[in-house]
């Protein structure tokens, strides 16, 4: 088994350790927020008291943020943590950032001889805990190869999409597409009710019609119509939208970098952006519901 460094146990970092301690890798956690560890302490994990501690005689160093200016900042930031992982280490970054911010690490990385993958993911936090993710991976082959012994320990599915930075272009295409699904479906299940529909009937309708979609059939944003979501429990837990609004920001970055026409990307960018600021960005994404409602006066 080998010896993981892990960095950052927020909602989708501190499962993904977890099912790796399952797995009986040796691991060394590190967080911003030391209260993060305990529980993976408990588990059998070893707290880093920094990064570079924690990387220190590491095989594999596995990295889950918040954003590309802090994997920036913990890869390339003074001192870089890339001069604290030695050479061939392994190192999966699974956050969800700018493609740019991905090869601008992976190539310091493979300048010091390090190999590197970004491998964002795809499943939330309930497949984080159940161990179902799907990882978009970036980077080469033979790295590729390297860490899927790993990465099968953390999910069920693993794509290659292409060179370093490519994982994120798909993640960054996929959650565009999930925004604008989301709201689409909130805004015809409110629709729905507000002529009178009951709107778990209207979900069972649309999930046996052309309308249906991930959304009605695993993460409905009706409280109450689908149980174990986080709609039905305050939206709470689940991707943020503050979240789904930074990546929403990433789609119009590579589309004004491309010059490629993203309008309902931009649109449904715009209704989430609405929905922060009238203070529910710590909710899950699919509290974008009650942006109707409230619209609605309902």
């Amino acid at each position: 088994m080998s010896r993981i460094a892990f960095i950052g146990l927020g909602n989708m970092g501190a499962p993904m350790a977890r099912n790796l301690l399952k797995a009986g890798h040796e691991l060394v956690v590190f967080d911003l927020v030391p209260a993060t560890a305990k529980s993976l302490m408990d588990a059998g994990a070893r707290a880093g008291a920094s990064a570079q501690e924690a990387v220190r005689d590491a095989e594999v160093v596995i990295s889950m943020l918040p954003a590309s200016r802090h994997v920036e900042g913990l890869y390339l930031g003074d001192p870089p943590l890339l001069d604290h992982i030695a050479e061939n280490t392994l190192v999966l970054e699974c956050s969800t950032i700018a493609p740019d911010s991905a090869r601008k690490v992976a190539h310091a990385a493979s300048e010091r001889g390090i190999r590197m993958v970004d491998a964002p993911v795809s499943g939330g936090t309930a497949g984080a805990v159940a161990g179902t993710l799907t990882f978009i991976v970036g980077g080469e082959v033979e790295h590729l190869e390297a860490a899927r012994p790993y990465l099968e320990k953390m999910g069920k599915n693993i794509f290659h999409a292409g060179a370093a930075g490519a994982g994120q272009v798909a993640k960054i295409c996929n959650n565009m597409l999930l925004g604008i699904l989301m709201a689409g479906t909130s805004e015809a299940l409110a629709l729905g009710a507000a002529n009178g529909l009951d709107p778990k009937v209207l979900s069972d309708i649309i999930a046996k019609s052309s309308g249906r979609n991930w959304a009605t059939e695993l993460y409905n944003p009706w409280p109450g119509v689908m149980d174990n979501v986080p709609s039905s429990k305050g939206y709470a837990g689940g991707f943020g939208v503050d979240l789904m609004l930074k990546d929403l920001g990433l789609a119009a970055e590579a589309a004004l970098g491309t010059g490629a026409s993203t309008p309902l990307g931009e649109l449904a960018r715009n209704l989430y952006s609405l929905h922060s600021k009238q203070g529910h960005g710590g909710l899950d994404f699919s509290s974008i519901l009650t942006l109707y409602q409230r619209q609605a006066g309902g």
